[in-house]
């Protein structure tokens, strides 16, 4: 359990470009460099440049999934605070994302990032549910495409990466899988918002709306369009 929670303050923006924010995104600048750096090694000097760029976007695609995402599925597994050492006020303040009741056979505890501590991957994914509230939590929708990018789309992209280097055709079907599945992923993420009024995205300042939540996740919409166009 960890020694203290991570609360998002309502009503009160954090500073856009905290030390925690920079080093989130240095961090994401940070992957897409070793998968071009793993580019270099894997792919002759005559691979095409198309596939050359979904080399690098499939490595970039595996390290998010298995590193990020990854450790987001860690903390809501693993990571939580017992409703006793919070008060009433703090419950209903909106301060942390409800955990649905019985998650994991509790009924006690709030789970996720925001139970996370100084843990330096729940302070990132704190960042980012400055954006979308559910991403502090254990939303079990969003879990459950977790689950299936991290063990399932993450390895697959690995292998594609593989056949890519050793010009093996199979890897075109396989970026087909990873596109459809992406692009369905994304579908069901953002439905359920859209569906309820979008009550857990926050769009008041540029940085919420175009960077985390427009460029992050359109990334995983235009990539896999081209996958499948190619």
């Amino acid at each position: 359990m960890a020694s203290h929670t991570v609360t998002i303050e309502p009503g009160l923006p954090p500073d856009l470009f905290d030390e925690t924010t920079l080093i989130s995104l240095a961090s994401t600048v940070a992957i897409l460099l070793v998968a071009y750096g793993a580019s270099l090694k894997a792919l002759s000097p005559s691979t095409p440049g198309s596939y050359r760029f979904l080399f690098i976007w499939h490595a970039f695609d595996a390290l998010i999934h298995f590193f990020l995402e990854g450790s987001f599925l860690y903390h809501c597994f693993y990571s939580w605070e017992s409703y006793d050492n919070l008060t009433v006020r703090d419950v209903k303040s909106g301060r942390y994302y409800p955990t649905p009741r019985g998650y994991l056979g509790h009924d006690d505890r709030i789970w996720g990032a925001q139970a996370g501590g100084d843990n330096p991957f729940a302070q990132l994914w704190m960042v980012y549910a400055r954006a979308d509230r559910r991403w502090a939590g254990a939303d079990t929708g969003v879990i459950s495409l977790e689950l299936l990018t991290v063990f399932v789309v993450g390895p697959l992209a690995c292998l594609v990466c593989y056949d890519i280097a050793r010009r093996n055709p199979r890897a075109n079907i396989i970026m087909t899988i990873i596109a459809t599945a992406e692009l369905y992923g994304g579908f069901m993420t953002f439905c359920p918002e859209w569906l309820t009024g979008n009550q857990f995205l926050d769009t008041s300042n540029w940085m919420y709306k175009w960077v985390y939540l427009v460029f992050f996740n359109t990334l995983w919409v235009w990539v896999p369009l081209y996958a499948l166009y190619g």
